[in-house]
């Protein structure tokens, strides 16, 4: 039996947000229990605590989609350090908790509310016109005015459109982006008007993943201020909007300093109980 928790980030109201499931103590789990668990939860991501294997790391974090296991994803890593903290975690660092994943060690500070520190990107740089024909032609969209690889582990490619209202309107073939390994996690953001609660609309198309669109995406997001914010198109701090097409209210904070970006947003736990993993087949069930 696993204490189990499912909290939902980028918001400070329960369902508009992007959830996550944690199963805590995981150790014993193997790695066909963990996949059976989130093909289970059909979750974009649930992830397992472990115990650190790495000095300076409080606890391990592993993270799975419904298909395959990433090294890194931001709204499983607030929500799991929510979830760590409200069963009586203690970090070292009175900042916040340091989580170790298959992308290293990431920070995580606990103030206003949970940000992570971003990990570096792993691919950056233009997109050649090669490649952006197949997005755009997946997408639906001829007006891009930048593109970019912003990947931190999951794939980001990132498409900057003219405007939020395109990013909103877009109705992209999501079976002819999965079948293009390149476009496997695609970003669109685009700018909303002077006035609004929001800097940026982003969407994540995410189809190869079994997820196909992601509410909201801290991982794309933190990709996206490494590029923005030094190409000039976004400010140092701002809040971007995810997840509105799909009836969510999501908000993510940035702070771009120097080398460091935070990525933070709120988060509440909607789900606290255990669950049980039967050793013999695999399979998760509520308890």
């Amino acid at each position: 039996m696993h204490r189990f928790t499912q909290v939902d980030v980028f918001t400070d109201e329960l369902f508009l947000g992007n959830p996550v499931a944690v199963v805590h103590d995981a150790d014993d789990l193997t790695d066909a229990q963990m996949a059976a668990v989130a093909s289970w939860t059909n979750l974009s991501e649930t992830t397992f605590l472990l115990r650190p294997t790495q000095p300076g790391a409080d606890y391990r974090l592993r993270i799975f989609t419904p298909r395959r296991e990433l090294p890194f994803a931001g709204h499983p890593t607030l929500g799991s350090a929510r979830a760590w903290l409200e069963a009586g975690g203690v970090p070292d660092d009175a900042s916040g908790p340091v989580q170790e994943c298959g992308a290293g060690l990431v920070r995580v500070r606990s103030a206003e509310r949970l940000s992570f520190e971003a990990p570096p990107l792993v691919r950056s740089g233009p997109v050649d016109a090669a490649d952006l024909a197949v997005l755009t032609d997946g997408l639906g969209v001829d007006d891009v005015v930048d593109a970019a690889w912003v990947d931190n582990g999951p794939g980001w490619v990132a498409l900057l459109l003219r405007d939020a209202a395109t990013v909103l309107a877009l109705e992209p073939d999501l079976r002819a982006l999965a079948e293009h390994e390149l476009s496997h996690a695609v970003g669109v953001v685009g700018p909303h008007l002077a006035g609004s609660d929001a800097a940026f609309e982003v969407r994540a198309f995410v189809p190869a993943m079994g997820v196909g669109e992601d509410p909201v995406t801290g991982s794309l997001n933190a990709g996206l201020a490494q590029w923005l914010v030094p190409a000039g198109h976004a400010p140092s701090s701002y809040v971007a909007a995810q997840g509105t097409a799909l009836g969510r209210r999501g908000r993510i904070h940035v702070d771009h300093a120097g080398d460091t970006v935070h990525v933070g947003g709120d988060t509440v736990v909607g789900v606290a109980g255990t669950i049980a993993v039967r050793a013999q087949n695999g399979g998760p069930s509520p308890a």
